[in-house]
């Protein structure tokens, strides 16, 4: 199974803002542009997006440039981390102490009463386990930066904390080779 994570689109909330579940849509004009995106993949049997405006948005912009595309199926789990109290607030906002408590055990602090990197991770990883890994198909996931690298220290058998560093641009997108027993990665942050 070919997996294509896609990052949504440039989403239209001010710079430095977190807004992990926050449901904020797409800048306009969306940016990079679909065609743009869509140009560089090979087209997909099935389309599986977030259901966050941004996510959703950036999805049925590309199916806009498709001959004859799938239909968008919206799932839940590949939402991006809850923030609880630290949604919407500049991050600078944010007590010193807070983001040290959770840079401290990045998997399981919740400082912010939201969700944790290990709940996240539970749910995606229920997600990827749903996926029929023996299928010739083609999905094009379209998700979020925290999912992306989610999916892909489990796919790839790394820590989460070596993923985060990895860059992640809006509108780029990751392919992965999924079988049963393994993954591989054929490319990261395209755009």
């Amino acid at each position: 199974m070919e997996v294509v994570l896609i990052r949504h689109a440039s989403p239209d909330v001010s710079p430095g803002i977190c807004y992990g579940s926050l449901d904020v849509p797409l800048a306009s004009p969306m940016s990079p542009a679909a065609a743009e995106i869509v140009a560089k993949l090979a087209p997909p049997d099935r389309i599986v997006s977030s259901p966050a405006a941004r996510a959703m948005q950036t999805a049925t912009h590309l199916v806009a440039c498709l001959d004859n595309p799938p239909d968008i199926e919206i799932e839940p789990r590949l939402r991006e981390l809850h923030f609880g109290a630290w949604e919407g607030l500049p991050w600078e906002a944010i007590g010193r102490d807070a983001l040290d408590l959770w840079a401290a055990d990045l998997m399981n602090a919740r400082p912010h009463g939201g969700e944790s990197a290990t709940q996240a991770m539970g749910r995606i990883s229920a997600w990827a386990d749903s996926l029929d890994a023996a299928s010739d198909e083609r999905i094009w996931v379209i998700t979020h930066a925290g999912p992306m690298r989610m999916l892909a220290a489990r796919w790839l058998e790394l820590p989460l904390e070596k993923t985060l560093g990895w860059r992640l641009a809006f509108g780029a997108s990751c392919g992965f080779q999924v079988m049963s027993a393994s993954a591989s990665l054929s490319w990261w942050n395209c755009r």
